[in-house]
């Protein structure tokens, strides 16, 4: 038998793993859309992206629409609408009063918790119906997964995301004001 005529073996075929790969993002999109629609009358999925950045810490406006990649005045009209519905506030540079500075309010890091606590709660339901040999192959998978794609580990249940998910690892502090 040439290599012609050998089965293609699902393995080695690229297109037959990205379909996969591509059908298990779409569900992940549909958990985290869900996740968010509690708090979707007060926050979109654009400005939650924020408030997951602004748990880093008290940031630049210039510095967070760099983290979001984002123009500037994009990410002011989205820090305006999150201070109106508390979820942000903005106060002065002490060290350059020309400068605002931008963190979270109390409600704001509830509403990210909260939000994250649905999604990771929604996760494990799906991941309670595998087996435990699939549950191994999932984890193996997605580990090798990640590393390819340079995603860091997501943190325990009983620890605060340090970094927003699916963004570069080397993005600078939040806390270089």
């Amino acid at each position: 038998m040439t290599e012609h005529e050998r089965p293609v073996d699902a393995a080695d075929d690229v297109d037959v793993v990205t379909r996969e790969v591509l059908t298990a993002s779409r569900l992940l999109v549909a958990v985290s859309a869900r996740s968010l629609a509690a708090v979707e009358e007060r926050v979109t999925l654009p400005q939650f992206r924020m408030l997951v950045v602004l748990t880093r810490g008290v940031t630049k406006l210039v510095t967070l629409a760099e983290q979001l990649q984002v123009a500037p005045s994009t990410a002011m009209r989205m820090v305006d609408r999150l201070i109106a519905a508390g979820l942000a506030a903005r106060q002065p540079n002490p060290r350059n009063r020309r400068e605002t500075l931008l963190q979270l309010t109390e409600e704001g890091r509830r509403t990210v918790e909260h939000v994250t606590a649905r999604r990771r709660s929604e996760i494990a339901g799906i991941v309670e119906v595998l087996t435990p040999a699939q549950r191994l192959a999932l984890i193996e998978a997605l580990a090798a997964f990640n590393r390819a794609g340079a995603e860091p580990l997501a943190p325990a249940s009983d620890v605060a995301e340090s970094h927003p998910l699916g963004w570069a690892v080397d993005l600078p502090a939040a806390h270089d004001v």
